[in-house]
């Protein structure tokens, strides 16, 4: 059984509720970007950019500088983004005469990124007349690998483009994912940074925070009392994060025999979501508030040991297998992969919440590539009813309550319960009650990437992570590869491409009555 929520009735819509009118406005900004012939300005940035100007998001006054050494125009490199646009902007076909007036504020400066002299010219087209403040608010975009940060965050100082702390307009740096690969890098990275900009200047950016359904998790959470009373150990059985990959990891081998999936989504993604899923109430919604309450959930995981890294964590990788319908080869004959690699593209881990009000309840968390189906859930599984009555009389098929938070795709919330089937027997069948993000809001969900930037502009940090997180979430992450350092792969933790992961990853569950609950393609 399905049953639709339906709240869009007039009233509702008349008390509507818009917390976006306390946004800081949006001024007029210069933004360049570092690394602007790489993939990721083609596939994600200019498209955010565009669809923010075409949405009337964009400041009144604004220009979009590309860094990057490739000799190029402006137009040959407007020329390049339009080709781009077509194929990855979200709604098509692109708007002409939108795209015409956008790419007025576009332009190219060619330059290598440890080489002065090109940031004393990227300086002179900055200051070229217009509007003042233009030269004043300045968002630098490094898109760039993370060994450059800190050579372009000193190259913009040394030229006199990037201040430490307040000073007569603002300027801010944003860098991507991955920030280090352990704690120590990242802390070394952190340093080189605030060299040379406040802390308060710096946005690092997880694409993952950027996405509506994840920002809901605290709408949902503190705007709806009847759930956020049941958001504790008292209730909670425990608590399953699911972010499954369908795709293997291609062409991004390299990539990956450094990173691993610890690294490139339990350290990020996942602790993200666990700590907006399990955090306290922020004394106010503004970011640092919300930033301190993430971060004392980070501090409160129990350290995990090394030893109680065997018992706690399961990792796994792909062999070939078929997906959907399609043979896939396995992790190891992927192109720039080693033959005997052991790196992991699977991990499951238990985790314990030491506070008052996750005392006892573990969490689970999982991610994988070549897995069955490509989803990001949350499911929040509450207490069995007490073995007497139905549970007594029905045994299995009194199916605990559930509560599970579908992230994408099919973005939505789905309440499990019992119900009684039709007819003269009393028999009992799991049913669900389902809300739609699509169904009740319509089908537009910005992507992340221009929330995020909208927000780096006006110059608020809520879905930006800050150093203390980034440190804190290395640690976890740290004991957990130390744990495994000198341990090869075993046979339980091979998997077939196309399947919910190994063997072993049930084992994590099993000596407390759990199972996974694989997320189910919804219709």
């Amino acid at each position: 059984m399905v049953a639709s929520v339906n709240t869009a009735d007039s009233f509702d819509d008349l008390m509507a509720c818009h917390l976006d009118a306390g946004r800081k406005a949006v001024g007029p900004c210069s933004i360049v970007i570092f690394g602007a012939s790489g993939d990721l300005t083609a596939r994600k940035l200019i498209p955010a950019l565009y669809h923010l100007f075409k949405e009337k998001q964009m400041p009144v006054a604004f220009r979009v500088i590309g860094f990057a050494r490739r000799e190029k125009t402006d137009d040959s490199w407007r020329a390049e983004l339009r080709t781009a646009l077509d194929q990855f902007s979200r709604t098509k076909p692109v708007d002409d005469a939108v795209w015409r007036e956008f790419a007025a504020n576009v332009m190219y400066c060619m330059g290598d990124i440890t080489d002065a002299p090109a940031y004393q010219k990227l300086e002179v087209m900055l200051d070229s007349p217009g509007n003042l403040a233009l030269r004043k608010n300045m968002l630098f975009y490094l898109a760039t690998p993370p060994s450059q940060f800190g050579e372009v965050a000193g190259q913009l100082h040394h030229a006199g483009l990037l201040r430490r702390g307040n000073g007569e307009g603002w300027q801010r740096l944003v860098v991507e994912k991955p920030f280090g690969h352990n704690l120590a890098s990242a802390s070394v990275l952190n340093n080189e940074l605030t060299r040379f900009a406040h802390e308060q200047q710096v946005f690092r950016i997880d694409h993952y925070l950027g996405k509506e359904t994840v920002q809901n998790i605290l709408m949902f959470r503190f705007s709806n009392s009847i759930f956020e009373r049941l958001w504790n150990r008292e209730s909670v059985d425990h608590v399953q994060i699911t972010v499954s990959e369908k795709m293997g990891v291609g062409g991004r081998g390299d990539y990956y025999e450094e990173a691993g999936a610890l690294r490139d989504m339990v350290q990020n993604h996942l602790l993200q979501i666990l700590a907006l899923v399990a955090m306290e109430p922020p004394v106010s919604l503004e970011a640092e508030s919300i930033r301190d309450e993430k971060v004392k959930l980070l501090k409160s995981i129990r350290p995990l040991k090394p030893d109680a890294v065997a018992t706690q964590v399961v990792r796994g990788q792909y062999f070939a297998g078929v997906v959907n319908g399609l043979t896939q080869p396995g992790y190891r004959q992927e192109p720039k992969v080693q033959p005997d690699s052991n790196v992991e593209t699977f991990v499951a881990v238990k985790l314990f919440i030491d506070n008052w009000r996750w005392s006892g309840v573990p969490f689970f968390l999982r991610t994988g590539k070549c897995l069955p189906l490509g989803a990001s859930e949350v499911r929040i599984q509450f207490r069995p009813t007490p073995h007497v009555l139905f549970a007594a009389a029905c045994g299995n098929k009194l199916d605990p309550n559930a509560l599970t938070l579908r992230l994408q795709p099919n973005e939505g919330i789905s309440m499990r319960f019992n119900g009684k089937v039709p007819g003269t027997s009393v028999a009992v069948r799991p049913v669900r009650m389902h809300f739609s993000y699509d169904s009740e809001f319509g089908a537009y969900t910005p992507e992340a990437y221009e929330r995020l930037l909208l927000e780096a502009m006006s110059g608020d940090a809520t879905l930006f992570i800050r150093r203390d997180e980034v440190e804190n979430a290395w640690q976890i992450v740290d004991a957990i590869r130390k744990g495994w350092e000198g341990k090869p792969l075993t046979n339980r933790e091979f998997y077939a491409a196309g399947t919910w992961g190994p063997v072993a990853a049930d084992d994590l569950l099993a000596p407390s009555g759990h199972a996974w609950r694989d997320p189910q393609p919804i219709k």
